[in-house]
């Protein structure tokens, strides 16, 4: 039934394709995690009537989220080519795709952290600054611990766009489900084969989203 379906297909190119995307995505998703909390604090901190109001620092780190989060990701991978090239010394395989995910995906995730810290009931900031809590009480005590649901909800987002990013970064060489799709299927018009990547990425994004939200419910107090 199978190669009937799809004639063309190598099932187990198709594994390991599978496995590059999921090894891109879940790299980039964790180090987007970390940058874009630490990004997100930042923000929300420097920002007007809060611990570390400053309008220069939120000035500036607002300014390049925004600039990095508006540039289009396949502009992104051309333009960050020398840089990937610098600390790579490639701009092929799975490894070259990681700088342009991960600068593409934090500046993202950022402004979604930002947005779930704002969420935050001041009056339980205020009252951990009133006995006296530090600023890195705040953050690990109160921060994060109440926005955890907003938070897991927004990485889940953000890594379901990074693998639409994986695929974009498969068509200039990065490997994954796209490059599969592009080389072995669009280029040989193998319909098939773009098809069964396509289906693959599907299941990926599902599973990512059912993770997700398995866990926003589970965390969430309300």
């Amino acid at each position: 039934m199978m190669e009937q379906l799809f004639p063309n297909v190598d099932w187990e190119k198709m594994w390991e394709a599978t496995l590059e995307t999921l090894y891109m995505t879940g790299m980039s998703v964790v180090i987007t995690f970390v940058l874009g909390l630490i990004l997100g604090i930042l923000l929300f901190l420097t920002s007007k009537e809060n611990v570390w109001e400053n309008k220069l620092t939120y000035t500036i780190t607002s300014a390049v989220v925004n600039v990095f989060r508006s540039i289009p990701f396949i502009i992104l991978i051309v333009l960050l080519i020398p840089f990937t090239k610098f600390l790579l010394d490639t701009i092929r395989g799975a490894n070259a795709a990681l700088p342009a995910l991960i600068i593409g995906a934090a500046p993202f995730y950022a402004r979604m952290v930002e947005i779930a810290l704002r969420e935050v009931n001041k009056g339980v900031i205020e009252a951990a600054k009133a006995m006296g809590a530090k600023t890195s009480t705040i953050i690990w005590k109160v921060l994060i611990p109440e926005s955890l649901p907003a938070l897991i909800s927004g990485i889940t987002v953000t890594a379901i766009a990074l693998v639409g990013y994986t695929a974009m970064a498969g068509v200039i060489g990065a490997g994954g489900l796209g490059n599969l799709a592009y080389l072995d299927g669009f280029q040989r018009s193998r319909e098939d084969v773009t098809l069964a990547a396509t289906i693959m990425i599907l299941l990926i994004v599902f599973a990512i989203q059912l993770l997700g939200d398995f866990f926003t419910n589970k965390l969430d107090k309300r």
